[in-house]
């Protein structure tokens, strides 16, 4: 399984997720959001290195240009609901690709343990495409699974890229044991090294669904 970390190479990105930690600048909720649109842009231009490519004949206002091109049906997944700003930064660059929504939340037994529960999708025909699934948080891993299994109901991709802002290491640990090794690429921002007892990933951002669009009750 191929892993990329961009905050392992000196890039703008690493100044994107520096922010979205930031506690004084996270009090901006819409620089929050805007700041997870953009790391899912630059993510969106890499992945897009990995795409199968051929050449077109392009036809200009004076002739005729021969364009390498990607040839890959690409569908972007996001998890609601704070994969919603960063499916956006995907889908601003890759513009022609299809779109798929899951619904995954925690389902407390009490104050420390809960289960993930799928409650929603929304997918096209999945056989044979790329899927993107972009979630910004990659607590357990737990969910990311769980929405890959309910998408496969849609159809087996030929490839599946996992991109993520932040992740604990023990996610990307249970991602490389669930995910199918021969046909997943991860992309993550930063990885952290510990969960907390709540598991949340320390540092991380705090919950990111609530720093785009409000607490929830």
């Amino acid at each position: 399984m191929k892993i990329v970390e961009l905050s392992k190479t000196n890039s703008i990105v690493n100044r994107f997720v520096a922010e979205l930690r930031d506690v004084n600048i996270q009090k901006d909720s819409m620089r929050f959001r805007r700041n997870l649109e953009r790391i899912g842009e630059i993510m969106a231009y890499e992945i897009s290195k990995d795409f199968s490519y051929s050449t077109k004949n392009i036809i200009s206002p004076l002739g005729i240009a021969e364009m390498n091109t990607p040839d890959n049906k690409v569908v972007i997944s996001t998890i609601l609901r704070a994969g919603l700003p960063f499916h956006e930064g995907f889908l601003s660059y890759l513009d022609n690709a299809e779109n798929a929504f899951v619904s995954a939340y925690r389902k407390y037994k009490d104050r420390l343990n809960f289960d993930i529960h799928i409650e929603y999708i929304a997918s096209p025909d999945l056989t044979n495409k790329t899927l993107i699934i972009s979630d910004p948080m990659l607590a357990t891993g737990s969910s990311m699974e769980l929405a890959y299994q309910a998408l496969l109901t849609k159809g087996k991709p030929a490839h599946v890229h996992v991109a993520s802002v932040i992740a604990s290491q023990q996610a990307m640990d249970y991602i490389q044991q669930k995910m199918p090794a021969d046909i997943t690429t991860v992309w993550v921002g930063a990885v952290d090294p510990v969960l907390d007892e709540h598991s949340y990933i320390v540092p991380g951002l705090g919950d990111a669904g609530d720093l785009a669009y409000g607490e929830k009750v």
